[in-house]
């Protein structure tokens, strides 16, 4: 995790130029940015003349295009362009439902918590900031402080390990019990960084791993992603194009599996197990390989260095029931 960001700092969207080409939005084209944050994706697709429903649980990111009018004049009118729904994108089905919109030709997601979570202190997204212990992207429910001061230890070492990915998450959950009340990131971070004998020049801060595991606890980012993947697929018309950026390997993983498999693009299955590779019944053609960004991108936006797009080509097959989607 970097340090804070010049909070007046224009926001740099990630992979755009990749996206954009991914998307080839047309003039007219309805195209879902499922993570609007600072509306970087939305403000390049509705300048290529696309309609917009763009979705964010977190209401700050709504509350600034409506404190910021002139920045977004496709927002008024009677036939607006812009179109925002401050709900989770894993309601998308019934959000473009209630829209009447039964099919759009984009949808593009950006994966995990936006840089102006990151620089705001008070949202206790990183350790760089001391703030309150929340982590809550839509600051509703249980925050950061709620699970690490009120969980069992078995039950932090193992979101830990699990979404954090931390060998050491045993020892780390202990030394969390051991500590509370936590109520600041600073302290939570410091209890981490004694746990695993952490120097100043060690190469990456281990405090990473766990503010990363109990972030996507706290949010559930990954069963949004599996519900937000399966909205695409079932929104999407034939020829409509997702475009998914990741930043973590637990989320490319997911999704790298979800295209693999809605393409029938993945190793022969087990001889025990019907092929259906070749049976027409493919949601997805064949994935596009992976993008990262370029060196001259990480030097301009150090947060695309760990960036993975992934995208895909709907088919016309129909949208597979939600028991049949693998993501692990």
């Amino acid at each position: 995790m970097t340090g804070p960001a010049d909070p007046n700092a224009p926001h740099i969207p990630v992979l755009l130029d990749e996206v954009l080409a991914a998307l080839s939005p047309r003039p007219g084209d309805v195209i879902i940015d499922a993570t609007f944050g600072a509306g970087g994706y939305t403000r390049a697709l509705l300048d290529a003349g696309a309609i917009v429903h763009g979705f964010d649980r977190d209401p700050t990111a709504i509350e600034a295009v409506h404190n910021n009018p002139a920045a977004w004049p496709e927002l008024a009118g009677d036939a607006p362009r812009l179109i925002l729904h401050p709900r989770r994108f894993s309601e998308m089905t019934g959000a473009m439902a209630d829209a009447g919109v039964a099919q759009v030709d984009g949808v593009v997601m950006d994966i995990g918590v936006s840089s102006m979570q990151l620089d705001q202190a008070e949202r206790g997204f990183a350790f760089s900031l001391d703030g309150p212990l929340d982590m809550r992207m839509s600051r509703e429910g249980e925050s950061a402080a709620d699970f690490v001061n009120t969980a069992d230890e078995g039950v932090i070492a193992d979101v830990l390990y699990q979404y954090g990915e931390e060998r050491q998450s045993r020892r780390v959950a202990r030394a969390i019990v051991a500590a509370r009340p936590l109520e600041t990131t600073g302290q939570l971070a410091h209890v981490v960084r004694k746990a695993l004998g952490y120097k100043p020049h060690m190469p990456k801060d281990p405090a990473t791993r766990s503010f990363q595991a109990i972030r996507i606890h706290v949010n559930g980012e990954l069963d949004e992603l599996a519900a937000g993947l399966g909205a695409a697929e079932e929104l999407l018309g034939a020829g409509g194009r997702l475009a998914v950026v990741s930043f973590h390997s637990l989320e490319d993983r997911m999704v790298k599996r979800f295209l693999r498999d809605a393409s029938n693009s993945g190793a022969a299955p087990s001889r025990h197990l019907p092929d259906l590779r070749s049976s027409g019944r493919a949601a997805f053609e064949k994935p596009m390989r992976a993008v990262r960004a370029t060196e001259s991108e990480i030097l301009r936006n150090p947060r695309s260095r760990s960036a993975v797009l992934r995208a895909a080509v709907r088919t016309a097959a129909p949208a597979r029931p939600a028991s049949e989607r693998a993501f692990a």
